[in-house]
């Protein structure tokens, strides 16, 4: 079996240049990230640009997923080499962007003041430090270390996010996704989401005319706001640094099992993220604990697995995409199809029964699961100009591969997220018939499906329908 869960690789320091990435993306890298919080917009685009010029030269679609910072307090850089804060030192927190030291820690918040009360607790560079705050006074906070341990460079600072006056995205976020909505990204995460109106405010057209918009779940304003922001994003990110700052730790297991369900059930691809092979940030090998953490983020359903310092300044990013290809391909061998598929069964796309093309498509992809998963079918052809039918048949997670065909390039390049799915570029034909054919005359030449083979096609009724209506199964000529 291939692998169907799917990796989202950060590219960083470590990883940026050609060769790397051409070694990243053959050892499974599915999508590729490119965070905002370091670094400059143009160093960004370098980046985006080499990725796009690799992936040709590959001939495989990568997608490129650009991470926006939002509203993210950040400490004044460190430098390149790390700072050790020792448990029980005190070290005091000012407002500023220039240097920071073990000493003085000048914080990037001109609200640090007014937001951050004694007795709180800050995380910072998601849990690596922890700070008790215990005196205000004058321009400065007074903390004291809980938990110590080393820091570089820019470090995110966790304040408790109903505290934040910041809006979600900032001005710097605006700026930075007109640059890249302008070169055709594929993907864009929203930072720091709170409600589906954070989603609404960024304000570019509808996937896959404009990005996918991928919500990070980090507060816990969008856990209670949950459903709303899945209707309203593309897909959803599990971000458990920040939500783990928010929630107790004994709860994070159980708020990523609860929004992987609910993400799945919504047809909605969700990627679950931080820390999840972090030991390789220095280390050729994972940790026992990562490699289950790996394993039971498949299990709970991911549709994808994010990779962070790993890759973009970790020793070795090929050999951590490499291991993370081998433990998700494991996984998924003992993945319970079956047992998802029939929870899923009596859900619906969509509980507006107003949306009659989600409803359609609803029923005749739980048709294509049950009758790829009676007959033994071993390949669903799933055509779609958006993404929604490929996305709506990953849900049920068929133990079927899914090849995700669409005429629209930045279709396909989206489709490198949704579980299970091989993305393929065919040419845009009007009738049922001919896309039917095309599909499977394509497959066939690229070795997919075997003459003699029986295969299901899912599709519309013609190249302008909104659902999917069709469902046929043809032997393969």
């Amino acid at each position: 079996m291939t692998r169907r869960t799917k990796i989202v690789a950060t590219i960083g320091p470590a990883s940026e240049d050609e060769s790397t990435l051409a070694h990243m993306m053959a050892a499974g890298m599915d999508v590729a990230r490119i965070g905002l919080a370091h670094g400059t917009v143009d160093e960004a685009i370098e980046r985006y640009r080499r990725i796009r010029k690799v992936s040709e030269q590959e001939g495989r679609p990568v997608g490129i997923l650009v991470d926006l910072p939002g509203p993210k307090v950040r400490a004044a850089t460190f430098g390149e080499d790390q700072v050790r804060f020792r448990s029980e030192s005190l070290v005091e927190l000012v407002v500023g962007n220039e240097r920071s030291t073990s000493d003085v820690v000048e914080v990037d918040y001109e609200g640090l003041l007014d937001d951050v009360l004694v007795g709180d607790t800050l995380d910072v560079g998601d849990g690596r430090v922890v700070l008790d705050v215990v005196d205000k006074g004058g321009d400065r906070l007074k903390v004291q270390v809980v938990h110590g341990g080393l820091l570089s460079g820019c470090p995110g600072i966790h304040i408790p996010a109903d505290r934040l006056r910041m809006a979600t995205p900032t001005p710097a976020d605006f700026l930075a996704l007109d640059a890249f909505v302008e070169l055709g990204v594929d993907m864009v995460a929203i930072s720091f989401v709170r409600s589906a109106h954070d989603i609404r405010r960024v304000g570019t057209e509808p996937h896959p005319r404009g990005p996918m918009l991928v919500a990070k779940i980090e507060t816990r304003a969008a856990v209670q706001n949950l459903a709303g922001i899945i209707e309203t994003a593309g897909a959803i990110m599990v971000a458990r640094g920040d939500l783990g700052s928010e929630c107790s730790i004994e709860e994070l297991p159980h708020l990523q099992k609860q929004i992987i369900q609910q993400c799945i059930a919504g047809g909605r691809p969700v990627i679950t993220a931080t820390q999840m092979l972090e030991s390789m940030v220095s280390r050729p090998s994972p940790t026992r604990a990562e490699a289950s953490d790996v394993a039971n983020a498949v299990f709970d359903g991911s549709s994808a697995l994010m990779l962070s310092g790993e890759t973009a300044i970790g020793i070795d990013p090929p050999n951590v995409v490499r291991t993370m290809d081998r433990i998700a391909q494991r996984a998924d061998e003992e993945f319970n199809y079956e047992l998802w598929a029939e929870r899923l069964a009596e859900l619906r796309m969509t509980d507006d029964t107003t949306h009659d093309a989600a409803s359609i498509t609803d029923a005749m992809t739980m048709a294509a699961w049950r009758a790829a998963d009676s007959l033994g079918i071993s390949t669903i052809l799933a055509i779609s100009g958006t993404g929604f039918t490929v996305r709506s048949m990953a849900r049920f997670r068929p133990q079927a591969r899914i090849i995700g065909m669409s005429h629209n390039e930045r279709t396909v390049q989206q489709l490198t997220m949704s579980w299970g799915t091989t993305p393929v570029l065919v040419k845009d034909r009007g009738s049922n018939d001919d896309m039917v054919r095309q599909a499977v005359e394509v497959a066939r030449d690229r070795d997919v499906v075997r003459s003699g083979e029986i295969v299901a096609v899912l599709a519309g009724s013609d190249n302008r329908s909104r659902s999917a209506n069709v469902l046929r199964l043809e032997r393969v000529p």
